[in-house]
């Protein structure tokens, strides 16, 4: 443990840290985090969205931004926007198709220049998208900045609800709160007749997040829409008139609670050292 305190001055500008991670790849933990954003700046909050996944960066498709960042002349990183959402993700230095292959300590520096080196400026929330598993990047983080809490992602089988409880393990051994858990891929709503389908069962998060004492945030129907706008690079926005709109929006409203209660249970002047 060193002696460095107040590791908020990386971010000292930001309000709130939301993770979002999963036990697991392929339960859509990177569309939940950039819809989550979309969702939280359409309620009017000033937001941030960090793409942690080194391994396989996907917010700047999401986002559909690919310009990489200004550097100044003080070596400072100017985030492109979308939507008033500023942004930062590994996919904007590698070249097309070339992978990341790092140690741990090269991950660890990765996260403290995209939290200390970025502009980020006054923000309510900076939304971080975390690799899928338990690995460096996640201890990084959470050794690193303060983190508000984070939300779990996950999908209604048993499998994915089992690995999911690992990374909830995690955040618990490292004293990071969890928000939550959301059930991605809830249910089939079919764009043509509006009937829904349980494909993948259904309630088995929100079954999980009560047995573990857990909120339970929010259910996102397996739609179409979702996957071809994020093709397309259009996240869903505030006030469409679509079921995946909707839960994005309810979901963003219930992260927003459960931040402002843990931030109430906060004391006043706390420091996080490592």
């Amino acid at each position: 443990m060193s002696s460095q305190p107040n590791l908020r001055r990386l971010i000292p500008e930001v309000d709130s840290t939301v993770a979002v991670a999963s036990g697991k790849g392929g339960v859509g933990k990177s569309t939940v985090a950039a819809n989550l954003a979309v969702a939280l700046a359409g309620a009017g909050s000033k937001v941030g969205l960090m793409d942690a996944d080194v391994y396989g960066p996907s917010i700047p498709k999401i986002m559909g931004v690919s310009q990489q960042p200004e550097v100044t002349a003080e070596n400072r990183i100017v985030p492109p926007e979308r939507d008033g959402i500023k942004l930062i993700s590994m996919g904007y230095f590698l070249p097309q198709g070339e992978a990341v292959i790092w140690r741990g300590p090269m991950l660890h520096k990765m996260v403290q220049d995209f939290l200390g080196l970025v502009d980020w400026g006054p923000l309510d929330y900076l939304v971080i998208d975390l690799p899928p598993g338990t690995g460096d990047i996640q201890l990084s983080l959470c050794q690193t900045v303060p983190l508000t809490g984070a939300v779990i992602v996950s999908t209604p089988q048993d499998l994915a609800l089992e690995v999911a409880s690992k990374a909830i393990a995690m955040f618990k051994k490292l004293q990071t709160p969890v928000l939550g858990l959301v059930e991605n891929m809830s249910y089939y709503h079919c764009p043509h007749c509006g009937e829904r389908d349980d494909i993948f069962g259904h309630g088995g998060a929100e079954s999980a997040a009560r047995e573990l004492g857990f909120p339970f945030l929010g259910a996102i129907p397996l739609s179409p829409l979702i996957r071809e706008r994020s093709d397309r690079g259009e996240p869903l926005q505030s006030g469409e008139e679509t079921p995946s709109s909707k839960a994005f929006a309810d979901i963003a409203r219930a992260v927003t609670e459960q931040v402002a209660i843990v931030n109430s249970n906060r004391r006043p002047g706390l420091s996080i050292e490592t």
